[in-house]
């Protein structure tokens, strides 16, 4: 299988069971959720990642609730507290808002990098950070302040261990939640090339306070099954977003079952307590991420990992070391076979952005102004991405365009081939299987 020829994974989740789930959720208490973004003060993050318009496209993609990004940054947070006001408990909403009844709900979210010497290593690690209220942020902060710079980004750099940062943030409350972000990343990422071979090498001895791994977008839960020792940890599945824009907000989000909309009741289903759980993660196709495959970005060269072992992990132009993928790396550390679903898990479900659909179907630029047109209008026709992607028949769907109905029902059944992604390059849509085969679309 080369660079070219992604596999096309089958998920576990059947469309008869996606169907009977969604069934049986109709009338819970069931809410997206995107618990990991950026705001403008984060290197590389739009300058538009402004609260109303991140609240804006957290409605047309279907997220309830959506992460703050970047808490710990001093104008940040400063803005935050002036726009927020809290709605429920530990989650808030915009003070403009007109229709608050339908409101975005905000969660204070940060992510912090440690960079430290361990065993004579370097290592580099993101973390995702949860808190209750903004008077534990500013608790956390008078602290976090003597070992970074909390204004040089909105993700700071702190001179600390991890453990040390669990530590020092469950010092100031036992209801601020850390995990691990994007942990196979290459880079700065607990399993990454800086990073460690499992939860308790990194965290030591508070790897008990930690409950959740977030899978990133080059993993999805199939691929992260098949490493036992990770099994009692829940999966998160966030977007880690730059923009505000749909295709990049709420990307990968989890759909959380509450037994009360609160900060509580997230923490809950994140640490399996009470009657709250996540049970099932939106996830982009793993070939779709920027990590997926090894590969050389500046050399154009992407290898599949049984090339990737033969080649001894250089680049066969340069010679040099290819960037290690996410696929090469939880094959190293697989103790079981792909398939195998740990008891408890959650389901998930493989989409892809619905303006990168209409770029596809339409051959049409995502970001274009007929792109936009297109997407506006089936929004107010079914409502959001989500409700459109997961939840609506195809055959209503292809009432309104037969060719969009064909290949959202190719993305539902996991009948998607892309060109995976490699060394910070995006994958790409190629086609659709049916029946095995490769077309354009199903005809």
């Amino acid at each position: 299988m080369n660079s070219l020829s992604a596999k096309h994974s089958e998920s576990l989740l059947t469309l008869t069971r996606l169907d009977q789930l969604l069934k049986n959720l109709k009338d819970k208490p069931s809410y997206y959720v995107d618990m990991h973004i950026h705001s403008k003060y984060s290197r590389a993050t739009s300058s538009d990642m402004t609260l109303e318009n991140i609240a804006f496209s957290a409605k047309l993609k279907g997220l309830n609730i959506v992460g703050t990004g970047d808490c710990t940054h001093p104008a940040w947070l400063k803005e935050l507290k002036k726009s927020l006001i809290e709605e429920n408990p530990g989650l808030y909403r915009l003070i403009s808002e007109k229709n608050p009844e339908n409101a975005t709900l905000f969660l204070i979210q940060g992510e912090v990098s440690t960079v430290y010497q361990d065993e004579d290593m370097v290592k580099r690690i993101h973390h995702v950070v949860l808190f209750p209220d903004f008077d534990t942020v500013k608790q956390a902060c008078d602290v976090l302040k003597h070992i970074g710079d909390l204004g040089a980004d909105g993700r700071p750099l702190l001179k600390c261990s991890s453990p040390e940062l669990v530590e020092i943030l469950k010092s100031v409350s036992k209801d601020v939640e850390v995990f691990p972000a994007h942990v196979w990343t290459p880079h700065f990422s607990i399993f990454g090339v800086h990073g460690y071979i499992s939860v308790r090498e990194c965290y030591k001895d508070k790897s008990g306070e930690i409950h959740a791994l977030e899978t990133g977008l080059s993993s999805d839960p199939l691929m992260n099954w098949r490493v036992s020792r990770n099994d009692h940890y829940t999966l998160v599945s966030n977007s880690d977003s730059h923009s505000y824009y749909p295709w990049r907000l709420g990307r990968e989000a989890n759909l959380m079952l509450l037994e009360e909309l609160s900060y509580r009741s997230i923490l809950n289903a994140i640490r399996k307590q009470g009657r709250s759980r996540i049970i099932l993660t939106v996830e982009t196709y793993p070939e779709y991420g920027k990590y997926h495959y090894p590969g050389h970005r500046s050399c154009s060269v992407s290898v599949d990992p049984e090339k990737y072992f033969r080649l001894k992990g250089t680049c066969p132009v340069c010679g040099k070391k290819l960037t290690p993928g996410v696929e090469t790396h939880i094959e190293e550390l697989a103790d079981r076979p792909k398939g195998i679903k740990p008891r408890d898990a959650a389901d998930y479900v493989h989409l892809i952005p619905l303006s990168e659909i209409i770029g596809y179907v339409y051959s049409i630029d995502p970001g274009s102004k007929k792109a936009w047109s297109i997407y506006y209008s089936l929004i107010r026709e079914f409502g959001s991405e989500y409700r459109l992607l997961v939840e609506t028949p195809v055959d209503e769907i292809a009432k309104r365009d037969r060719k969009l109905a064909q290949v959202i029902e190719m993305v539902r059944r996991d009948r998607v081939r892309i060109r995976p992604g490699y060394d910070g390059v995006y994958g790409e849509i190629e086609g659709f299987y049916t029946q095995d085969k490769l077309t354009g679309f199903c005809e």
